[in-house]
C-alpha cells in the first residue's frame, strides 16, 4: 500500500509541476491507477488483494495512456527524430540530415536506433492500426521485455539445470507498472531498449556465454555510445570468473557486430555522425542540447570553456576510477556487474556536461531488476543462501554435492609448522587439516580423507553473497 501511495503521489506531481503535455497526460491516469492499487491493498486480502492492485496499476500507468498516446501520436520529440532517421536510411542510406538547423533535426543516436522507426516508414499514417503498429515506442518495450525476461531465463539455469530465481512473472509486471518504467514507456521509450540489451549482455556474460554477451551488448552500444561502460563490465566479469580467453571471445563478437551495424552509415556521412551523435551530446555543437538538469556536469559547463573542460576532466577520473575498481576487484556475478555498471553509469550521467535526471532510469532499472531477477530482493526465496553447518538452507535441507567441513571443537589447536615437518609434510593449509580430520574420523572411516577446508563450494549464480 505504502508503495502504490508513493507512486500515486509522484504521477500528481507530474501533472502540478511538469510543463510536457505527454507527462501530464501520464500523470493523471497514472495517479489513478497507483491510487486504486493503493486501495486495493489495503482493503482487500490475500492474492486477491495483489491481483487487483496489479491490474489497476498496470492499466493505469501503461494500458490507457499507452494506447491513447500511440493513437493520437502524442510523444516526446525524440520518437520523432527516430521515425525520421528511418525514414532518411531507407531513402539516403543515412539517419542523419546533412544540415541540421533546429534541435529537432539533430540526431544524437547511433545508426542502429533508427531501426525502430523503420515500422512507422513502412506502414506510413493510413489508419489506427498503422499508428499503432508503426510507433517507435511499441517496439521499443517489446526489445525491453523480450530482453529482461530472456535474461532471467539465462539466469534461471544454474549449474545443476534448477531455477536459481523466482519463477513468477509478477516481479517483471511489477516492474513494468512502476513508474520507472511506465513513464519512459509511454512518452519515449528510446532508453528501455539500451538498458534491455545491456542486462541481456551481462547475464549471457555470468553464464559464461561470451560470444552472445559480445553481439547483445554489440546491439546495444549500436543504439547509444552510454553501452560502452557495459562491454568493460562484462569483459572484467568473464575475465574474472572465465578467464581471459572468454573476455577476449567477447571483446571480438562485440568488436565484428558494432563495425556490422555501425560503419556503413557512418561512412556515408561521417561528419554529421560526429557532429550528432558526439558534438550534440555533449554541448559542443551549433545549437544547445535540450538536456539542462541541474547537475554538476552541466552547473560546470554553464561557466564557459574552462568550466567545460573541468566537468569533462571530472567525468575521465570517474571513468578512470570505475575502471581502476573493475581490475583490481572485478565483479563475481550479475548482481555485482550491474552495479558496477551502474555506478559507472551515474557518474558519467553526473559529470557529463549535458545531461537530465531522466537518464538514472537505466542505471536504476539495472539495480532493481538484477536483484529481481536472481532472487535476492529483500523477502525474495533463494535457494543459494548461506551453509549452516554443512547443510543447505534450502529445498528440505539436503547435503550439498560437495564436501563440507563441520565444525572443529572449542580449543582444538592446529599443529604448528614445525611439528607438520617432523612429521614428513609440507605444511601447506591442505595438510595442516587433514591430521585433525582424521583424528576426529570415527573407526569405521576410510583411510583416504579428503582435506574438505580445502575444497570451497561453487560460487553461486549472481556473485556470492
Amino acid at each position: 500500500m505504502a508503495g502504490w501511495t508513493g507512486a500515486a503521489v509522484w504521477a500528481a506531481g507530474l501533472v502540478a509541476f511538469s510543463t510536457l503535455p505527454p507527462h501530464r497526460l501520464w500523470g493523471a491516469w497514472a495517479a489513478a491507477g497507483y491510487l486504486g492499487a493503493s486501495l486495493a491493498a489495503a482493503l482487500l486480502r490475500g492474492p486477491r488483494a495483489r491481483t487487483v492492485a496489479l491490474v489497476s496499476a498496470l492499466s493505469g500507468a501503461v494500458a490507457v495512456p499507452f494506447g491513447h498516446l500511440l493513437l493520437t501520436g502524442r510523444a516526446q520529440s525524440e520518437v520523432g527524430v527516430i521515425e525520421r532517421s528511418a525514414a532518411l536510411l531507407l531513402h539516403h542510406g543515412t539517419p542523419y540530415l546533412a544540415h541540421p538547423q533546429a534541435v529537432t533535426d539533430y540526431n544524437p543516436y547511433l545508426p542502429g536506433m533508427a531501426l525502430f522507426g523503420l515500422p512507422a516508414a513502412l506502414l506510413g499514417d493510413g489508419g489506427a492500426v498503422a499508428r499503432l503498429l508503426g510507433d517507435a515506442r511499441l517496439w521499443c518495450a517489446v526489445v525491453l521485455l523480450v530482453c529482461l525476461a530472456g535474461g532471467r531465463a539465462v539466469l534461471r539455469r544454474g549449474v545443476d539445470g534448477e531455477a536459481a530465481g523466482p519463477a513468477s512473472a509478477g516481479g517483471l509486471l511489477v516492474l513494468v507498472a512502476s513508474p520507472l518504467v511506465a513513464l519512459p514507456l509511454c512518452v519515449s521509450g528510446v532508453d528501455l531498449p539500451l538498458t534491455g540489451l545491456c542486462w541481456l549482455g551481462l547475464a549471457l556474460a555470468a553464464r559464461g556465454r561470451a560470444g552472445a554477451a559480445g553481439l547483445a551488448l554489440a546491439a546495444a552500444c549500436a543504439l547509444k555510445w552510454t553501452a560502452l561502460p557495459a562491454v568493460a563490465v562484462a569483459a572484467a566479469l568473464l575475465a574474472g570468473t572465465r578467464g581471459g580467453r572468454s573476455a577476449l571471445r567477447c571483446a571480438a563478437a562485440w568488436s565484428a557486430a558494432v563495425v556490422a551495424l555501425v560503419l556503413p552509415a557512418a561512412l556515408v556521412a561521417p561528419g554529421p555522425l560526429v557532429e550528432q551523435v558526439l558534438a550534440f551530446p555533449t554541448g559542443r555543437a551549433e545549437v544547445a542540447t535540450p538536456a539542462a538538469s541541474p547537475l554538476p556536469g552541466r552547473l560546470l559547463a554553464e561557466w564557459g570553456p574552462a568550466g567545460w573542460y573541468a566537468a569533462v576532466l571530472l567525468l575521465l577520473c570517474g571513468g578512470a576510477a570505475v575502471a581502476l575498481s573493475l581490475v583490481v576487484r572485478p565483479p563475481a556475478g550479475c548482481v555485482a556487474a550491474a552495479d558496477r555498471l551502474a555506478v559507472g553509469l551515474c557518474v558519467a550521467f553526473l559529470f557529463a556536461p549535458a545531461g537530465r535526471f531522466g537518464y538514472f532510469t537505466l542505471p536504476l532499472l539495472l539495480v532493481v531488476w538484477s536483484r529481481s531477477a536472481t532472487g535476492t530482493l529483500p523477502g525474495a526465496g533463494h535457494r543459494w543462501a548461506p551453509l549452516r553447518r554443512g547443510r543447505t538452507a534450502g529445498r528440505g535441507g539436503r547435503r550439498p554435492p560437495w564436501p563440507t567441513a563441520r565444525p572443529l571443537p572449542a580449543g582444538t589447536r592446529l599443529p604448528s609448522a614445525a611439528a607438520l615437518r617432523a612429521r614428513g609434510t609440507t605444511g601447506s593449509p591442505d595438510e595442516a587439516t587433514t591430521p585433525v580430520l582424521a583424528a576426529r574420523a570415527p573407526a569405521r572411516a576410510p583411510t583416504t580423507v579428503v582435506p574438505a577446508l580445502a575444497v570451497p563450494p561453487p560460487a553461486p549464480p549472481g556473485g556470492p553473497r
